[in-house]
């Protein structure tokens, strides 16, 4: 039997480390919450104005998934079972992101008065 010789094996150069790191663009995510879709918009649209009137750059509204929570009950206290009555909550979403937000539009929106029912969540990203 003949022994074959192996090839040296190549050695790999060393990874090259980044000499900067690429700039990390920040974003303001805001998610907006409400019962009606109608004060939702309204709200949306307000926010919305607000940071066109300082020229942020707007990503939105996306329009999220509609949560819906259902509840089924009991008419009745006691016998009549097969009576029921069934109940939902919709709770509407939507999100709406600001690219690299100066200070004056983030004291803008925070200076923001919005009908109640509606929650505002804000997030730097």
């Amino acid at each position: 039997m003949a022994t074959a010789k192996k090839a040296p094996a190549k050695k790999k150069a060393p990874a090259k480390k980044a000499d900067a790191a690429p700039a990390v663009e920040q974003k303001l995510r805001i998610r907006v919450r409400a019962y009606e879709h109608k004060i939702l918009d309204l709200s949306v649209k307000q926010i919305m104005d607000t940071a066109n009137r300082l020229d942020a750059k707007i990503v939105g509204p996306v329009p999220l998934p509609t949560e819906v929570k259902r509840w089924t009950v009991n008419r009745s206290t006691f016998v009549h079972k097969d009576a029921r009555e069934q109940f939902e909550m919709r709770i509407h979403k939507r999100l709406i992101d600001i690219l690299s937000p100066s200070a004056k539009v983030i004291e803008a929106l925070t200076n923001l008065n919005l009908p109640s029912g509606v929650t505002i969540d804000v997030k730097m990203v």
